[in-house]
């Protein structure tokens, strides 16, 4: 082999390993399981309700003021998976509230936001030593980054995300009410890689849903890994996959693949 020809076989070598992994949000970095979402949802109105009353905001009566949200909320939410593309939630409790004649500032529409989402993140677990791995990776001059389906504003997310003190492990952050499109829609795996400022060949991406997660990533270049939860239980690994059952696996893997 010439001097050339082995150059250029490195350089290839080189253009293919990971050097950035973008994680999926639920059931992948934060585990939530199955739960009562009725029940969840009916907390959150009773904590969202107790703060607009308290502030002296016109909410009337608790059981109208919980069905017109749940209402809202489901109708929102089949139109999200006939179009593909989420809502906001923040924008749509502002829309609902404000009809009544809800006024508030900024800073209280966040908070009203976030505790409709607070007895969900109560439930919420973390594997223990993520921090550590995930600094594991920052080490090896890996970049983080996380795309995620969700109508939950970012706000909320992000907070949660900075609760479990691993906020600031991730240089970017996609959440998909924030755009016209969702996973797995190419669209958004591709904007996560120029925002992340790597090719999609050089990117792992780890998700716990093998048709929206899994399956895109490999078809779009993507080194894909699932990661074993209650969502694909049963399932069959999609070829070109690799199958994690813990985030502290993703170093070694990684080194794997790097010096492959």
């Amino acid at each position: 082999m010439s001097n050339f020809e082995e150059k250029i076989s490195l350089n290839a070598i080189r253009n293919t390993r990971v050097k950035a992994v973008l994680f999926d949000f639920g059931e992948t970095l934060l585990n939530f399981g199955k739960v009562s979402m009725g029940r969840l949802f009916r907390e959150g109105a009773g904590l969202s309700y107790k703060f607009l009353k308290d502030s002296g905001q016109p909410v009337g009566n608790f059981e109208f003021y919980c069905w017109r949200n749940l209402i809202s909320l489901q109708a929102h939410h089949i139109i999200s998976n006939i179009t593909g593309r989420d809502f906001d939630a923040l924008v749509l409790l502002k829309k609902i509230a404000s009809k009544k004649g809800v006024k508030l500032d900024e800073q209280q529409w966040r908070h009203l936001v976030w505790l409709w989402y607070e007895p969900l993140s109560k439930v919420a677990e973390i594997e223990p030593k993520t921090a550590e791995t995930l600094t594991a990776l920052k080490k090896m001059g890996i970049k983080l980054g996380i795309v995620s389906n969700t109508f939950v504003n970012n706000f909320c997310l992000d907070k949660h995300l900075e609760q479990f003190g691993i906020l600031d492990f991730f240089a970017i952050r996609l959440y998909s009410h924030e755009f016209d499109f969702r996973k797995p829609d190419a669209r958004i795996f591709k904007l996560a890689a120029e925002r992340i400022k790597e090719r999609l060949e050089n990117i792992l991406f780890v998700g716990d849903r093998i048709d929206k997660d899994v399956k895109p990533a490999v078809k779009l270049g993507l080194k894909a890994v699932l990661k074993t939860a209650y969502t694909n239980a049963g399932k069959k690994l999609p070829k070109g996959a690799l199958k994690i059952n813990r985030l502290c696996e993703l170093p070694e893997l990684i080194e794997k693949i790097n010096s492959g």
